[in-house]
């Protein structure tokens, strides 16, 4: 299957956060066509608000430096938005399934605390993938700015999917911003909002065996055809 055959369904349902990856690098011109394609993304009067910063090479190894040695550091972070809300109820207990079945995976058990700091510390290793796409958007942009970030971030996963490439959509990419800007030469306008790692799965990572459901149709979407 290739990104001219692969159907939007197949490419939904094989999208997922792939947490281990090869060494081999996504060559240019493939990164040409999957980012081109991601650019026709909607958004608000075609503003297309979305800002984009792919690190590869020295340039990833340089951010994957500083990040793991800030956060092993016990430095701060300093996202530009405002962290995740704390979840309860059902979005809590979708949370913590979510995670039992990536650290079942893992070996790593309820009471492993160190096994949890390292499963943690991946995260800034960039699960080892040669690539990092880091997403942005100018700060003074609200949350209506951020719904077609959030498509353009969509467009990018499935079509990262549809060329055989592995990703993980990432929050904690947004910790340390500043050091983001300053390789890639940004004002200190651009917010970051989250990052992206891609490359070539490593089917031998046990974590890469992760597969978590959705919650049936009915608990997210109400069908409304005529008033009582």
């Amino acid at each position: 299957m290739t990104a001219a055959t692969m159907t939007l369904e197949q490419a939904l349902n094989e999208r997922r956060s792939v947490r281990g990856y090869t060494e081999q690098p996504v060559t240019q011109d493939v990164m040409n066509e999957v980012f081109s394609l991601a650019n026709l993304a909607p958004s608000n009067c075609n503003i297309q608000p979305w800002k984009v910063f792919v690190a590869s090479g020295a340039v990833r190894d340089e951010l994957r430096r500083r990040m793991m040695e800030k956060v092993m550091a016990g430095v701060m972070v300093n996202p530009d938005f405002e962290h995740l809300p704390s979840f309860s109820g059902v979005y809590r207990q979708r949370q913590v399934d979510c995670a039992v079945e990536l650290y079942g995976n893992m070996g790593i058990g309820r009471d492993d605390r160190a096994g949890r700091m390292r499963a943690n510390l991946r995260n800034f290793e960039l699960f080892d993938a040669p690539h990092v796409a880091f997403i942005g958007m100018e700060k003074t942009f609200g949350v209506t700015v951020g719904m077609d970030v959030g498509m353009y971030i969509q467009s990018l996963l499935l079509t990262m999917t549809a060329y055989g490439i592995g990703s993980c959509a990432q929050g904690s990419m947004r910790y340390y911003p500043d050091d983001v800007r300053e390789i890639f030469g940004e004002p200190d306008t651009t917010g970051i909002l989250c990052g992206i790692s891609f490359g070539y799965e490593d089917k031998s990572v046990a974590a890469n065996r992760t597969r978590v459901g959705r919650a049936p149709l009915a608990e997210n979407v109400q069908f409304l055809d005529a008033l009582e």
